[in-house]
């Protein structure tokens, strides 16, 4: 056993951050790693902080190990966002803690997991303490690709970059570290697209699946203007429900842990202003986190619909690929047949600006509607 056991499908880049961590001259103060949504970005930063703490260098399970992983290590900080971006706030309180030396660890490690989300003024204030590094401190940074970070930042930070692992390597895992069954683990990774959290989610939840299944068959669905803004409504309303169901009792846990923390009666019809402030803000950043959540779900769900067409489109073309729907043939077919490869790579194209301009923070349903409209099948 070792920390990297469950990184999987990324042997240059595992290969690159043990020879860091076992040679002094293969080490730097700041790693940039990046590659796409569900290739394991935060896990890697987080096997490469235990690897950094551990006296074996990754054994997996010494003390060092097992809290650096869990994120409880005296010296190992895990900074991440709930919400849209992380504030200029957030950055400069790492500066003074990056200053400091190890207290009980190897290193003092600091992990952004979401670099790409950074402010401007954020990523500013970052490039300050890369510009002057202090010995035994290590700055892990994740992002979906370099050029989402600043390229000053980009120049100070060593890059390894992961791939999207094989479908089968997803498969592999689930059904070793979750004990999923192989023919369900195969299923959930392909149609995850090898998004190793998103894969383990499907292969449990049916609710999951039945969402997926019904935007898949939108794709189907959509003749008239009438059925694209039904559809474009269709898709808004299953990023809600997956929004309600992913932080109902999430949300009840935190107020419940904060009035415990603060020594509040749960059940009081009142609570004194202090108390009040503080359930208020809790309550902020749990709409900010939901709004978050909504906007990636949507953005999911877009990813989904748009394998429909990349699957019609490789049938078109004869390939040989792998499908990502290969249980939803009917549907695929059926894009297939009514659609040319032109208007295939149109609706392609038609989906791919609907999440830039969401990214943008275009209101979701309205450019939901206007992909929708470019997605109606010939008559």
């Amino acid at each position: 056993m070792t920390v990297w056991d469950d990184i999987v499908g990324q042997g240059p880049a595992v290969a690159e951050l043990d020879r860091a961590v076992r040679d002094p001259a293969a080490m730097t103060h700041a790693w940039l790693i990046t590659g796409p949504p569900g290739s394991g970005r935060s896990n890697a930063a987080r096997s490469f902080a235990a690897a950094l703490q551990c006296p074996q260098g990754g054994c997996g399970t010494c003390r060092e190990c097992r809290t650096s992983l869990d994120g409880t290590h005296a010296d190992v900080s895990m900074v991440s966002t709930q919400g849209l971006s992380i504030k200029v706030d957030v950055v400069r309180e790492l500066i003074p803690e990056a200053a400091r030396r190890p207290s009980v660890g190897r290193w003092r490690v600091i992990v952004i997991e979401d670099a790409d989300r950074m402010t401007e003024p954020g990523g500013d204030a970052l490039l300050k303490a890369l510009e002057e590094p202090t010995a035994r401190t290590v700055w892990i940074l994740c992002a979906p690709s370099p050029e989402d970070v600043l390229v000053t930042i980009r120049s100070r930070t060593r890059p390894v970059r992961l791939r999207t692992p094989p479908a089968s390597a997803v498969a592999d895992l689930l059904e070793r570290r979750d004990g999923i069954d192989r023919q369900m683990a195969l299923y959930a990774a392909r149609a995850a697209q090898s998004h190793i959290g998103l894969a383990k989610r499907l292969a449990l939840d049916d609710t999951a699946r039945t969402r997926r299944h019904d935007v898949i068959t939108l794709a189907s669905r959509i003749r008239t203007v009438g059925e694209a803004v039904n559809a474009a409504a269709a898709i808004a309303a299953i990023a809600d429900e997956e929004k309600a169901a992913a932080s109902a009792e999430r949300d009840a846990q935190e107020r419940q842990k904060l009035l415990e923390t603060l020594g509040a009666d749960p059940k009081a019809r009142t609570q004194p202003p202090h108390i009040r402030s503080q359930i208020k803000a809790l309550e902020d950043d749990q709409k900010t986190r939901a709004r978050r959540y909504a906007r990636d779900m949507v953005d999911r769900a877009l990813i989904d619909l748009l394998s429909v067409y990349r699957d019609a489109l490789i049938l078109r073309a004869g390939g040989i690929s792998e499908l990502v729907n290969a249980d939803h043939m009917g549907v695929v077919e059926q894009v297939r047949s009514a659609m040319s490869p032109e208007q295939l790579l149109h609706a392609m194209d038609a989906i791919g600006t609907a999440r830039e301009r969401i990214a943008g923070n275009v209101p979701p349903l309205l450019a939901l509607e206007a992909m929708a409209i470019s997605l109606r099948l010939p008559d």
